[in-house]
């Protein structure tokens, strides 16, 4: 029974012991009318799905922003596909600014990290190493298949809000790192010199995560079905290292 002179918590209170336990708290209309009390607006009280029901809207969001784009691609749109109320969708995320930040720390981040340590790996075999980032690449865009049509929509494209955003953040140090690598490949004669240092990240991006992307597009009778990521991972590598000479 609830104690004389205690206060009502606020719809905005982290949940109580009962509410995280599964006992039902006590509510103080149900008790005067018998009958529950219509839940007041606002935001949702939280509780154990609450983390699952985050990463399902990041899931939805990400999807969303690789078929469309994230200019085209607002809140309220995000809670339709979810299914959700716009309200919900704002619970958790303020404003779409706020969610961009969150898909850059605990996706684009996490996956940039997994997809580094080839330069300190091969630090003196530039074909093993562009061999085993060019499959990086291509185990990431198929494990992740928001991945390939959201970087080339919103990272590698002139004006992508993702690329503005990340360099704003983060700056263009991984790039530096691998241009100053190739270039000290060339010096020393283990690197056609012949290459563009500033262009060849670019290439191994545009042989990937590219081909990942516009899968639906390129694959038609004369593309057998067949041709999936290993197909290309090996088509890029083969290029790369090899050219079109015969091996």
């Amino acid at each position: 029974m609830k104690e004389p002179g205690s206060r009502a918590k606020s719809p905005h209170a982290p949940p109580s012991a009962a509410a995280t336990s599964g006992t039902p708290a006590a509510n103080p209309a149900a008790s005067a009318t018998g009958k529950p009390a219509p839940r007041r607006p606002g935001r949702p009280s939280g509780g154990a799905g609450g983390a699952g029901q985050r990463e399902r809207l990041i899931a939805v969001a990400l999807a969303l922003f690789a078929r469309q784009g994230i200019v085209d691609t607002t809140l309220a749109a995000i809670a339709r596909e979810a299914g959700v109320t716009p309200a919900m969708v704002h619970y958790y995320f303020n404003t779409r600014d706020q969610l961009i930040d969150v898909i850059i720390d605990e996706r684009f981040v996490p996956l940039r990290s997994s997809m580094g340590g080839w330069l300190e790996k091969y630090p003196d075999d530039p074909v093993a190493a562009l061999t085993a980032l060019t499959q990086r690449f291509v185990e990431v865009g198929q494990a992740h298949p928001w991945f390939a049509p959201l970087w080339v929509r919103e990272v590698i494209s002139e004006g992508g809000l993702l690329r503005q955003r990340m360099h704003e953040r983060y700056g263009y140090e991984h790039q530096r790192a691998a241009h100053e690598a190739i270039e000290r490949w060339q010096r020393e004669g283990k690197l056609n010199a012949a290459l563009e240092p500033s262009l060849l990240f670019q290439s191994l991006l545009g042989l990937t995560l590219l081909p990942l992307a516009t899968a639906q597009v390129w694959r038609n009778d004369l593309v057998p079905r067949r041709v999936g990521a290993e197909e290309i991972a090996r088509h890029a590598v083969a290029l790369i290292t090899q050219g079109i000479r015969p091996a």
